[in-house]
C-alpha cells in the first residue's frame, strides 16, 4: 500500500511541476517578468538547457540520461520494500518526483523551464522541481550524518555500559 501511495504521490508532484511549467510559459513568457516581493523575489522566465544553475548546458543528452538512471535506482529502491517508510524514504521520492519533472522538460522541450528568481542574494532562476531535489537531497545529506553520529554514539554506549 506504501508503494501505491509513493507513486500517486509522486505522479501528483511531477503534475504540479508541469502545470506551473505550462501556466508559466503561457503567461510568464509573454511578458519576461513578473515582481512578487519588490526587490526581493520576482518570476522570470528562463530556458535551463544545463543542470544546476545552468551548468553543463552543453550536455542537454547526457544529463538526461544521468537523471534517467538516478530516477531508476530511487525507484527501484522504493518499490524494493528494503527501506521502511521515513526521512530517507520520502526524501528519495521527492528527488524521483523533482527529477521526473525537470526530465519531462529536457526530452519534450530541450530545456528546463525555470521561472524563480530571488533577488536578495545573486543566485540561479530555479523551478519548483529544483527545489525539491536541491531541499531533499540535502535534507538527505544531513539525515545520513545524523544517522551516522546517532549509530556512533549508540556503539559508544554500549560500550561503556559493557
Amino acid at each position: 500500500m506504501l508503494q501505491v501511495i509513493t507513486v500517486l504521490s509522486i505522479a501528483v508532484l511531477v503534475a504540479l511541476d508541469q502545470l506551473i511549467k505550462l501556466l508559466v510559459i503561457e503567461y510568464l513568457e509573454p511578458i519576461g517578468s513578473l515582481p512578487l516581493i519588490d526587490g526581493f523575489l520576482r518570476l522570470k522566465y528562463a530556458e535551463n538547457t544545463g543542470a544546476a544553475f545552468g551548468s553543463f548546458s552543453e550536455y542537454t543528452n547526457i544529463l538526461s540520461i544521468f537523471t534517467f538512471i538516478v530516477i531508476i535506482f530511487g525507484i527501484v529502491a522504493l518499490l524494493s520494500k528494503k527501506l521502511k517508510f521515513g526521512v530517507e524514504y520520502v526524501c528519495i521520492a521527492l528527488i524521483i518526483a523533482g527529477g521526473i519533472g525537470n526530465l519531462i522538460d529536457r526530452v519534450f522541450r530541450g530545456f528546463v523551464v525555470d521561472y524563480i528568481e530571488p533577488l536578495f542574494i545573486d543566485f540561479a532562476i530555479f523551478n519548483f522541481a529544483d527545489i525539491l531535489v536541491t531541499c531533499s537531497a540535502v535534507m538527505l545529506v544531513i539525515w545520513t550524518f545524523y544517522d551516522i553520529y546517532r549509530e556512533h554514539k549508540k556503539e559508544k554506549e554500549l560500550k561503556e555500559n559493557e
